[in-house]
């Protein structure tokens, strides 16, 4: 048994609870912890289809074969030109790092939607756009997957995916089940959760005085009490910052290696991840996730950051669950976790940003117009004829 709290205890308790409530056609009105877009009742739902297992061990048995879907697609994709088995093994190591909370949260299930999307928008920008607004409607986060796109042909047809699979799985689910949307509602009265960058503020506050306290909140351990709504504020802040740059970095960018894509979905990943006033462990699946697929490709920029994120990784099974106490607490040993893995994380959110702005917007270059029907591609020179004799 590994110390700390039961990481399973999300399925056998709440997970099944959901779909206690879920199976009888409606979502869970009355719970505020139920904060995720409609289609989540998908993965909670899915055990039902291993009718001859418990719940939680039928929800551990699909999350191993998301896991191996994911490993599949990335060794598949790493015998291809051009590409590497290095993004299997950041993978494989990725989950292994993170311990037993890999298992237990339908963020893997997310994670592998995620990944296909990136690995098929090489070549299958309507199929990427389907499984990225898919999983938008899952877990909100797969629709940054898009940022990277190359402009022209291949962004209206990834976009447009998207947004119409996205519509679609939403207004079926809102027509189909009560209560489809009231996630929306469920997120206002949040605090700042203690894993969160925006808590060191507080670790360090209640040591000088603080009155605020530590609860379990919305579901997850969070600060409540003084100025926790304002450090929460300039989290959110900080996350519109974040949409900012990436729309300017869309702007100005004019070179797309065959890298580009997956390393600005990481590097989009990241910024919002690091910005969140919540952290939670799993999140670091969506970075290990993104970072595998980035890494599958020789031309990626993104070698250091998916290095810190591994490492973050390791940090965040020790801070959870292995001392989680220390870190409720805020005592010597928790604060020091939250400040490494945190600043590994704003370390490689640095590094990536950097790596996809020199790619993508080359100083001294004259910027160079996408041409529309070759997804942005220079045109070739002209064959010059051989002259005879």
């Amino acid at each position: 048994m590994i110390p700390g709290p039961d990481v399973t205890s999300d399925v056998s308790f709440i997970y099944q609870g959901w779909y206690e409530v879920l199976r009888t056609g409606t979502f869970p009105l009355d719970d505020v912890t139920w904060q995720y877009p409609p289609a989540a009742a998908l993965a909670i739902l899915g055990p039902a289809a291993l009718p001859f297992l418990g719940y939680p061990a039928a929800f551990f048995l699909l999350a191993f074969l998301a896991d191996a879907v994911v490993t599949g697609l990335l060794v598949y994709a790493g015998g291809r030109p051009g590409r590497t088995l290095r993004g299997a093994w950041v993978w494989t190591a990725g989950v292994a790092l993170l311990g037993p909370t890999s298992y237990a949260r339908y963020d893997l299930m997310v994670t592998a939607v995620a990944v296909a999307a990136l690995l098929a928008g090489a070549r299958r920008a309507r199929a990427a756009g389907v499984l990225a607004g898919f999983g938008a409607v899952v877990k909100v986060w797969p629709v940054l997957l898009l940022v990277g796109v190359e402009r022209g042909r291949a962004a209206r047809r990834s976009w447009g995916a998207a947004v119409l699979t996205a519509g679609v799985v939403t207004l079926a689910f809102v027509a189909a089940m009560p209560g489809a949307l009231a996630f929306l509602t469920f997120q206002r009265d949040r605090g700042t959760e203690v894993e969160s960058l925006g808590a060191l503020v507080f670790h360090v506050a209640r040591h000088l005085g603080w009155p605020g306290e530590v609860r379990l909140n919305y579901g997850s351990v969070e600060f409540l009490g003084p100025y926790v709504p304002l450090v929460s504020g300039v989290a959110q802040v900080l996350s519109l910052a974040a949409l900012g740059w990436l729309v300017l970095w869309r702007v100005r960018a004019r070179v797309w290696s065959a890298a580009t894509s997956c390393d600005a979905a990481f590097a989009a990943v990241l910024l919002f991840t690091t910005t969140s006033r919540v952290i939670s462990p799993q999140y670091m699946l969506w970075l290990v996730g993104v970072a595998a697929v980035c890494l599958a490709s020789r031309g990626s920029r993104m070698g250091w950051p998916c290095g810190l994120v591994l490492v973050a990784t390791f940090v965040t099974f020790l801070e959870f669950p292995l001392w989680f106490a220390h870190v409720v607490a805020s005592d010597a040993l928790g604060v020091t976790l939250l400040v490494v893995r945190n600043g590994l994380l704003v370390a490689a959110t640095v590094l990536a940003c950097r790596g996809v702005w020199r790619g993508a917007v080359p100083r001294g270059c004259a910027p160079v117009p996408p041409l529309p029907e070759t997804g942005g591609a220079a045109p070739r020179p002209p064959l010059l004829k051989r002259r005879r004799g």
